[in-house]
């Protein structure tokens, strides 16, 4: 028997959908089949035991001491460094105590160290003098007017030499002695404790020198520059700035440089400074 081609597309396509539906039971069938049984886990009569370290008693500590903290207390400051007291060479800026030293260099002047020794004498103040050997030697009445008035004396060379401290050893000791004995000729038996470096300029050999000969090497704490005179500063400008310098700058242990030889306005500033510096200080002559 003839089967319509309709028929036959018919049969053709239900027997693909059964093969397709006994295909998909075998595979799940076998999926089943195959796949192992869980393994029965036994119920633990006991906790496992840990691998973790037990926890260890804590170690006994030792208390430290109670850090300290570093306060700043309101309106306070920090203490200021002591003031030093060695200048060029080991020479002497301060007293040592709380004295303050006036001193003055160059002279003895004719006019000029008359007027501030009455000063002196007036305010009973002692100062200390570094003269200059060969004013000495043309004022010898002035050395023994200092000596007199109980006045510290200092050696500034014969003839205020800067550079003497660059020379041989054997000329600095001619120089100090030739200009020690020129006030000792004025005043036998005077002490000449100190000694002073024109300008400043002090040396090691200079200083050496010096303590040999008996002498402590004196610098400054106070310079007003009274020496300083230019042409464009009147005389009354240059007293006040010497006034008002030494105002400023003393305090207590300074050794004040200052001029009697050929600075009239220096004895003008000191007629107003005596009596200012007296008030606050202990003025004394270098013992």
């Amino acid at each position: 028997m003839r089967l319509s081609h309709t028929r036959k597309a018919l049969l053709i396509s239900m027997s693909l959908v059964m093969a397709g539906l006994l295909g998909q039971a075998a595979a799940a069938q076998s999926s089943h089949s195959e796949a192992a049984p869980p393994a029965a886990i036994a119920p633990s009569t006991a906790p496992a035991a840990s691998t973790a370290p037990a926890p260890s008693a804590p170690a006994p500590t030792t208390p430290s001491a109670p850090r300290t903290e570093k306060t700043t207390v309101p309106g306070k400051s920090k203490p200021k460094k002591p003031a030093a007291r060695t200048g060029p060479a080991g020479s002497l800026l301060t007293t040592g105590g709380k004295g303050v030293a006036l001193t003055f260099d160059d002279g003895p002047d004719p006019a000029n160290t008359p007027a501030l020794l009455n000063m002196l004498a007036k305010q009973h103040v002692k100062a200390t003098f570094c003269l200059v050997g060969e004013n000495v030697k043309s004022h010898p009445d002035l050395v023994r007017k200092i000596v007199a008035g109980g006045h510290a004396l200092c050696n500034h060379t014969w003839n205020h030499d800067l550079k003497l401290g660059k020379k041989k050893t054997a000329e600095i000791r001619a120089d100090m002695k030739r200009t020690n004995d020129a006030i000792q000729a004025a005043v036998p038996g005077a002490q000449i404790k100190y000694f002073r470096a024109p300008g400043g300029n002090f040396t090691p050999d200079v200083v050496k020198v010096a303590k040999e000969l008996g002498m402590k090497s004196i610098y400054w704490k106070v310079d007003p520059r009274d020496w300083e005179h230019g042409r464009e500063e009147s005389d009354g400008a240059h007293t006040s700035r010497v006034i008002n310098s030494v105002k400023k700058r003393t305090h207590a242990g300074a050794i004040v440089l200052s001029h009697d030889y050929a600075q009239p306005d220096t004895i003008k500033a000191y007629g107003v400074l005596l009596p200012w510096l007296k008030s606050r200080f202990k003025l004394i002559a270098l013992p």
